[in-house]
């Protein structure tokens, strides 16, 4: 899993036409890294995620469900977007997380999946 993190303090620091400029050609970006996946069969899924503000956060504690609006913790970053693919390699992850956009500006963090029978790590 390709894990797409973000700082709104980094970009709420760039002048509004490098914003505008990212932000479009980030589009066409991903467009085309989607594209290239679907077309190599190693895209899963991708997606972006909605701003943290309208995050709903649920625990259970006690047997009582617990649920707050926003997210758990105050954090400088959060998580923006990710892209679910199957590839042969650690390299070949890499390789593709190179290619996000936001890798430029920001980071991506490559987290492998793992299914029940992976739970003895």
């Amino acid at each position: 899993m390709l894990l797409i993190w973000s700082n709104p303090e980094n970009w709420e620091a760039l002048p509004p036409a490098d914003r505008a400029a990212l932000a479009d050609g980030a589009v066409v970006e991903h467009a085309t890294v989607d594209a290239d996946l679907i077309a190599s069969g190693e895209l899963i899924v991708s997606a972006a995620l909605a701003d943290p503000v309208t995050t709903r956060t649920v625990r259970v504690r006690d047997g009582a469900t617990l649920s707050t609006d926003g997210p758990f913790a105050e954090a400088k970053e959060h998580l923006v977007g990710y892209y679910m693919v199957e590839c042969e390699s650690l390299e070949r992850a890499t390789e593709i997380a190179a290619r996000i956009p936001d890798a430029r500006w920001e980071r991506v963090e490559i987290r492998p999946a793992m299914d029940i029978a992976g739970l003895e790590m």
